[in-house]
């Protein structure tokens, strides 16, 4: 039977590159290019060791599930502003002492071959515990439905209402948050946003731009407004707001 254990990325810096080695690849390789996580990064880490939590299994990191905390009054109208709005909020609150109330999911992944066993829920449920003994009053998050990657064309307020006749969602990511008691809040428009010249996006994604247009990306659960003539290429993309209960 597979040992599994939880621990941050503070309590085990040695297991942390493996990770992101082992992790990335669940990812399109232009999110990993969002400016805001890349410049906010550092703080986070600082900031928020305790939010930082890998899934061990035999050694080796097969999850990881990492949050920010901060303030937030309940209302679906005062939700951060997606998921670049919620690490700026959190990074400024925090070097402005602002007591957070509220821990925010960024991001929860599982390494490729092992999704679809459980493995989600439960470094999920581990970074719901170590909020609580932060004391954190609640729990959001702006889910990254990865089915609507099939469907960029259908817009994220229509996508959220669709549902299986068990009357849970079709996407199953947002599956895997109901499954452990969250509810679908609202839509978090522009929750990312990725701009890059035309060349680092025919990079990214592997496509060739021969003209200024809107483009499906693989991977992207928006278009790509690329413009030749400024030789830029922006991606905006909405999320899902997910609370837990």
């Amino acid at each position: 039977m597979p040992e599994l254990s939880i621990v941050t990325t503070s309590e085990r810096p040695d297991l942390q590159r493996s990770a992101v080695d082992r992790l990335r690849g669940s990812w399109p390789l232009f999110i990993l290019k969002d400016p805001v996580s890349k410049t906010h990064r550092a703080a986070v880490r600082e900031y928020f060791p305790h939010l930082d939590l890998l899934l061990v299994e035999d050694g080796e990191v097969v999850a990881n599930a990492a949050g920010v905390a901060l303030r937030w009054d309940g209302g679906v109208s005062t939700l951060p502003g997606g998921y670049d709005g919620a690490m700026v909020a959190a990074v400024r609150e925090h070097e402005s002492s602002v007591r957070p109330d509220t821990l925010c999911v960024m991001a929860a992944t599982v390494v490729p071959h092992r999704t679809g066993s459980g493995l989600a829920g439960a470094i999920l449920t581990g970074l719901r515990d170590r909020a609580a003994e932060a004391g954190l009053e609640r729990v959001v998050v702006p889910v990254r439905p990865t089915l609507k990657a099939s469907y960029p064309l259908t817009s994220t307020t229509d996508f959220m209402g669709w549902s299986r006749a068990d009357g849970l969602h079709l996407d199953p990511w947002i599956r895997t948050h109901q499954r452990l008691g969250a509810t679908i809040l609202a839509p978090a428009p522009r929750s990312m946003t990725v701009t890059g010249t035309v060349a680092e996006w025919e990079t990214w994604t592997g496509m060739a731009f021969p003209q200024t247009g809107r483009y499906v990306v693989p991977g992207g659960l928006d278009l790509v407004e690329i413009d030749r003539e400024r030789d830029l290429g922006t991606y905006s993309e909405d999320n899902v707001w997910m609370r837990h209960r």
